[in-house]
């Protein structure tokens, strides 16, 4: 694989933005079956839930003064806020806008397409995050491990 896109690969907001593609065009595609009038209020819930946690994850990231980026090394171990929720809030907020679009465009194959992505995340992502996590702040982290689950 041509090096460039692998490293285009190797971030998590190419993944999200290659899933809102697909479920855009499943919603394009359409199918008998969707979300009918909930859809659009569903989709709304979503995308504020969704940007509410990732810009809550990034500002306390940023007040402690570590690194948002997935690659990055970690300063410091944020667990409190949003990161009491989840491990992952950024990442979970992905989620909830890919749900939203999936609601939005009526694309019920969506939802796998939402699947499909949480899978590819924690398998190629959170997994070495959380390894660097472990690695940089040893008991702290293996204790917020076990109390605070990895998406919800």
């Amino acid at each position: 694989m041509d090096k460039t896109l692998e490293r285009w690969l190797d971030w998590p907001q190419a993944w999200a933005v290659a899933a809102l593609a697909l479920i855009a065009l499943l919603g394009w595609i359409g199918l008998p079956w969707g979300f009918g009038v909930y859809g659009p209020g569903l989709a709304l819930a979503c995308l504020i839930l969704g940007l509410w946690l990732m810009g809550s994850a990034v500002w306390q990231m940023r007040r402690a003064r570590t690194t948002v980026n997935p690659r990055g090394e970690p300063s410091a171990l944020v667990t409190g806020g949003v990161f009491a929720i989840s491990r992952n809030p950024i990442y979970l907020g992905d989620t909830f806008v890919l749900l939203a679009a999936a609601f939005w465009f009526d694309a019920i194959l969506g939802l796998g397409v939402v699947a499909a992505f949480v899978l590819v995340v924690t398998e190629r992502f959170i997994k070495l995050e959380e390894d660097r996590l472990g690695e940089a702040f040893g008991d702290d982290a293996a204790a917020w491990f076990l109390r605070t689950r990895r998406w919800l």
